[in-house]
């Protein structure tokens, strides 16, 4: 099988000299209708790809700040299902790489064999599922290989080293590095001494870009934490930006990552 297009777009903006930089936003959050305009503009910054959250009930990896962005995006009538549809009615190519961030419940609600064909059909290029564990993933994992989406593993810091090597050469696209114990949000610093060490770390042992994500809030952290891996991922912060109509100051957290 040839290299996905989120492994081309991810490798292309390496080659480049750059750091990948992926925000995520909450789909539905401000309705469904603003999404492809959100992701156009996201583009504009200079994002690489968007994860983009599912609202889900019970988001046990989400911090306050996705938590409400869900809750806010479940009273817009936002589902798995309806995102789907959305996405594949885009007249337009979509502007970025487009990765799921979903729980597995909602996966298993609609069907695996469904959700992976709808998938295609909406051009999704990638999914997480923060819930699902290594030893339980089998039957996912192989239904996503058959669809050619990527299957993105999460890897924490107190995973022992031969975990963290399954995980990083199980991985699709890259390796999802989560930088801080606890959920997800913004903090004010990380623990250099102890985050970076672990980022050069799985960088020297993945056979795919090693992304660092959760809690990064400004952009001297996220160029920080950027420089001991490939690039990072940003949540709350995108969130709490667009509530704020901060548009300029998310290109900035954007722009400054490479």
């Amino acid at each position: 099988m040839g290299k996905s297009h989120l492994e081309m777009v991810l490798q292309e903006t390496l080659q480049t000299n750059k750091k990948i930089c992926i925000p995520y936003i909450m789909a539905g959050d401000g309705g469904l209708d603003i999404l492809e305009e959100r992701l156009l503009f996201l583009k504009d910054c200079g994002a690489t790809a968007v994860e983009l959250g599912i609202p889900f009930s019970d988001p046990v990896a989400d911090g306050p700040t996705i938590q409400q962005a869900g809750i806010r995006a479940l009273k817009e009538g936002a589902s798995l299902s309806a995102i789907l549809r959305k996405l594949a009615s885009f007249q337009q190519p979509h502007p970025l790489p487009i990765i799921l961030m979903t729980y597995i419940n909602p996966i298993l609600a609609i069907g695996l064999e469904e959700f992976t064909g709808a998938c295609q059909t909406a051009g999704v290029d990638g999914v997480i599922i923060p819930d699902l564990p290594m030893e339980e993933e089998d039957l996912i994992a192989n239904a996503f290989t058959n669809a050619d989406i990527a299957f993105i593993r999460l890897v924490a810091l107190t995973s022992p080293l031969e975990r963290s090597v399954t995980l990083a050469n199980l991985s699709d696209g890259f390796l999802y590095a989560v930088t801080v114990n606890g959920t997800t949000g913004g903090r004010t610093s990380h623990q250099l001494h102890e985050v970076g060490p672990y980022l050069q770390k799985l960088k020297s042992i993945s056979p795919v870009p090693v992304l660092a994500g959760f809690g990064i809030s400004s952009p001297g952290q996220a160029k920080q934490l950027g420089s001991f891996g490939d690039g990072v991922i940003i949540g709350s912060k995108i969130i709490q930006l667009l509530q704020e109509n901060k548009y300029d100051e998310i290109s900035t957290l954007i722009a400054s990552v490479s």
